[in-house]
């Protein structure tokens, strides 16, 4: 298979386009950014509504990952989309959004051995594809960042409830009114844990080879675009960041194989983190021009763009959608101001980042008709 590159004008990132079955106003997209401000029922917490709504002139809002089951928890107040209370709670921010014209999908996750026993029914261990603790932390209410606890690994015949999992939330997003979902298959998570041999040390049907380990996420997405149709379907890889104490011996072979084996299924589009998740982008070689090449879809892009880069990608064709994540924090109307090449609003403290209410969350100004009460620039890495 090709993909060649379409040479695309200087505005076209600017400009409405299609992936799949999602109509977007523009190719810029606002990454899924965990925020943990969800209700006790784990349903969107209050101001999650007037968040996502003020950010609607984005192309695309891949809404905060969010779990496919209790069992899939693994930071403190992340939402769920399983129960009826937390599907009514997404349709109040699917409404919002779309009321202002605005286009918008959920990431599900399974955050699998990235968790803790507290999360967990009767203080059991979380789940992974080995007995392999990750050298990594999670966020626990009141206490703050503890080490993540060892896992235990899932028993062969428990793998097709994690599927219908999957299944099961990604027909309950349609019901809530998302325009489609994508699968978080990225940064050491469980569908990322066990792509990797660093972290699946299997030797059954879901371990061993790179066929073998990237089965799991396979047999998500297969029953995933039969729930909802491919078409309203994306999936977030990150061939090589280490988040969530993730890493492979071959990820150049392997995502090559996981990118040909997805394509056949028609995605709405395939989102590729490129280099360590919010640093280097170049942090490991790896042939990305390579891995697009196996995908006929739209071809989303994310780490550290700003509008120079995004424009580049898009015009030189190598990508056909950008996605930007701290830049939404602080900018509602990132795809105005990028747009206009207008100066951007500063962060906030990382105090404002997970947990809070409305300070650092829905206070950022939008852009004034004059620029006059915009903030200095900050940098729009994602």
């Amino acid at each position: 298979m090709t993909r060649p590159h379409q040479i695309r004008s200087a505005r076209a990132l600017f400009e409405p386009t299609q992936a799949g079955a999602l109509k977007l106003a523009n190719r810029i997209v606002m990454a899924p950014l965990t925020r943990n401000r969800a209700a006790e029922d784990l349903s969107p917490g209050p101001f999650a509504a007037e968040y996502y709504a003020q950010r609607a002139s984005a192309g695309l809002i891949i809404a905060e990952a969010t779990q496919v089951s209790a069992q899939g928890q693994g930071y403190a107040n992340t939402p769920g989309c399983y129960t009826d209370a937390q599907v009514k709670g997404w349709k109040k921010v699917t409404d919002a959004v779309h009321a202002r014209g605005g286009t918008i999908v959920v990431q599900l996750w399974h955050t699998g051995r990235v968790s803790h026993t507290s999360f967990q029914k009767d203080g059991q261990a979380p789940v992974g594809p080995s007995a392999i603790r990750a050298n990594t932390k999670t966020f626990i209410a009141g206490t703050g960042f503890v080490d993540v606890s060892t896992p235990r690994a899932l028993e062969l015949q428990e793998i097709p409830g994690i599927v219908e999992d999957f299944r099961n939330a990604c027909a309950r997003a349609i019901e809530a009114g998302f325009d489609g979902v994508e699968l978080h298959g990225a940064h050491g998570y469980l569908l990322d844990a066990f792509l990797r041999d660093g972290t699946n040390h299997r030797a059954d049907a879901y371990g061993g080879s790179i066929e073998n380990r990237a089965r799991l996420l396979l047999d998500v997405a297969t029953a995933c675009a039969g729930a909802i149709g491919a078409e309203r379907l994306g999936v977030r890889l990150s061939p090589v960041s280490t988040a969530g104490d993730s890493h492979d011996s071959n990820p150049q072979a392997l995502f090559n194989h996981v990118v040909e084996s997805l394509n056949p299924l028609g995605l709405a589009y395939l989102h590729v983190v490129e280099g360590e998740t919010g640093g280097a982008r170049d942090s490991i070689a790896f042939d990305y021009e390579a891995l697009s090449a196996r995908f006929d879809g739209p071809w989303m892009v994310n780490n550290g763009y700003d509008r120079r880069m995004a424009i580049d990608a898009v015009v030189s064709g190598r990508a056909d959608l950008v996605s930007f994540g701290r830049p939404f924090i602080a900018n509602p109307d990132l795809a105005e101001r990028l747009s206009q090449d207008a100066p951007l609003n500063k962060l906030m403290g990382p105090e404002t980042f997970y947990g809070g209410g409305a300070r650092g969350y829905t206070d950022y100004p939008a852009l004034a008709p004059d620029h006059a009460t915009a903030r200095p620039e900050a940098k729009a890495s994602a």
